[in-house]
């Protein structure tokens, strides 16, 4: 299994990062709409522009596997709290479905804090000197 373990890193990382970078964009081009939802649920809308930017950019950190751990750790602590502010209407099920699929990718992000990157990432390029393809 350890001759697939840099390609799946990867795709783990594009499949997790994905839904972020996604976001990220749709928030630049519905800001003043996003600005809203957000002061809706007390959420400071001047905080938006932070909220797009650890999106899309630490959407694509985590893509290119930079500075991983960190950026997962940020992102999962993000996510987490999304989930209690956002879908905390645990009697509507959509809601409830959509507060354990935000702990699921935090689950996701932990484990990506935990093990980093892996070796088609610019993390093994900075620690080696190039990356391994392993």
């Amino acid at each position: 299994m350890t001759q697939f373990q840099a390609p799946l890193m990867l795709a783990g990382r594009i499949l997790l990062a994905i839904m972020f970078v996604m976001a990220g964009f749709q928030k630049i081009g519905g800001y003043s709409g996003t600005q809203q939802y957000m002061e809706a649920f007390g959420v400071p809308g001047i905080l938006l522009p932070l909220v797009i930017l650890l999106e899309l950019g630490g959407g694509l950190a985590i893509v290119a596997g930079f500075m991983t751990r960190w950026v997962s750790l940020a992102i999962a602590g993000f996510t987490l709290v999304a989930a209690f502010i956002f879908h905390n209407n645990f009697g509507d099920q959509v809601q409830a479905i959509m507060f354990m699929k935000n702990l699921s990718i935090t689950g996701g992000f932990l484990l990506l804090a935990a093990h980093g990157a892996g070796a088609w990432s610019l993390d093994a390029k900075r620690e080696t000197g190039s990356a391994v393809a392993a």
